[in-house]
């Protein structure tokens, strides 16, 4: 009988613990909280990868807010941003009265969020601000610059805590490199 894989054996390394991971997400909710005083907050989630983040961070923010959220691809089944940028989910909501927090997993390219930041701008809320969980500035190719960063990562493969790649490994509670085998 052939040996079952296990799906942390394609896992380098840890790059965040979950125990890191919480304290990144109550020291970020303190700063949303004390910017987003008296103020009409709706969170907005880049679904799917942000699902967790957003479900931690909303609970970490001691101001009333709403939430929704959006589907956008631009990755496939790949490693790379494609930079065709598709809204899958849109909100359907008047974004007038909101001041808009779009909640992101990790920025890399820039492409999805500056296209974006573009379409909801356009909609005429009173602010819109950035907040993500990682940033890879190293990469970015549009001018985009997040309001709200948990951490500054490395360019490599990272999955957990609602990353995946090709759909898997969104449930393991901590952030990892995936070994390059796996997606090369």
């Amino acid at each position: 009988m052939a040996e079952e894989k296990n799906m942390l054996d394609d896992i380098q390394r840890e790059l965040f613990t979950k125990e890191e991971l919480a304290a990144i997400v109550s020291r970020m909710g303190r700063e949303i909280s004390w910017d987003y005083r008296g103020k009409n907050l709706l969170m907005v989630s880049v679904l799917k990868g942000s699902v967790v983040f957003m479900a931690d961070l909303m609970r970490a923010v001691t101001e009333p807010l709403s939430i929704d959220f959006m589907v956008v691809s631009s990755y496939g089944k790949g490693v790379k941003t494609s930079g065709v940028v598709k809204i899958v989910l849109d909100l359907n909501i008047p974004l007038e009265e909101y001041d808009l927090l779009i909640v992101e997993d990790i920025l890399d390219s820039g492409k999805t969020l500056s296209y974006l930041m573009e379409v909801l701008r356009a909609r005429g809320p009173k602010s819109v601000k950035i907040c993500t969980l990682f940033d890879k500035p190293e990469r970015r190719e549009a001018q985009v610059t997040p309001d709200y960063v948990g951490a500054r990562i490395p360019d490599a493969f990272i999955v957990g805590y609602g990353l995946d790649y090709a759909g898997k490994y969104r449930n393991l509670p901590f952030v990892g490199v995936l070994k390059p085998e796996v997606y090369a």
